[in-house]
């Protein structure tokens, strides 16, 4: 028939044939404490509030990042979209108008006319227009 089955208290491995309690990463007698695993849920919650904050945080930063890139974008389309007859020197203040045939820029401030003021901008060393308030 079958060999002799070792009783449950003795760690005995089938496979190989030996004795392997002390082998074992944890106790396996019939007095040893019992296993608990931690409860590592208060933990796992604080972590997780903790990464979704920091990863909110990185987008919100990316976001404004993105919204500062399309305002800069979207201001140079409408002042370089705009009519003028002049080259624009770097460093000085230009003023935004828009009358019945589209936006045209000027150096006529917008207390000194009665044009449809739509922004004063200042083109930097990069060529850039930049919204100045």
């Amino acid at each position: 028939m079958s060999e002799k089955k070792k009783p449950d208290a003795v760690v005995y491995d089938e496979e190989s044939g030996t004795y392997n309690a002390a082998l074992l990463p944890y106790a396996s007698g019939v007095g040893a404490p019992k296993i608990t695993t931690p409860d590592i849920t208060s933990w796992k919650q604080n972590n997780i509030s903790k990464v979704n904050h920091e990863i909110k945080s990185q987008f919100d930063q990316l976001k404004a990042q993105y919204d500062e890139m399309t305002k800069k974008f979207n201001d140079n389309q409408l002042v370089y979209g705009a009519k003028f007859s002049f080259e624009p020197i770097v460093g000085e203040t230009y003023h935004l108008y828009q009358n019945n045939e589209g936006n045209f820029l000027s150096v006529i401030g917008p207390q000194e006319c009665r044009w449809d003021h739509v922004g004063t901008y200042r083109l930097s060393s990069e060529k850039l227009w930049e919204e100045i308030d």
